[in-house]
């Protein structure tokens, strides 16, 4: 296997100061180890870093934007998933 055969890598990075992991680029890797290596030379060069996940492209599945509309919508007719929806009884405390 060449280094063009290579499987995709998607890299996430969590930086000193975030509380979660947040895409940061993608890279070609023969192996987990590898990504995981090449990710740390690549994506945290400065110490920002203090943890990386790599994921293979392939296992990563994705709405499309062009179908956002049809999608999304069914979460819009459920309002009691909202807080907003809610009152609070008179007397509860600390809720």
């Amino acid at each position: 296997m060449t280094h063009t055969d290579w499987p995709l890598w998607e890299v996430f990075v969590r930086s000193r100061r975030g509380l979660s992991h947040t895409h940061a680029g993608s890279l070609h890797a023969s192996d987990a180890e590898l990504a995981l290596r090449n990710a740390r030379d690549l994506y945290t060069r400065r110490g920002e870093g203090v943890s990386i996940w790599v994921v293979p492209s392939s296992a990563i599945t994705a709405s499309s934007p062009d179908e956002k509309d049809p999608f999304f919508e069914p979460a819009a007719d459920k309002p009691y998933r909202h807080p907003t929806f809610y009152e609070i009884p008179e007397g509860v405390q600390h809720l």
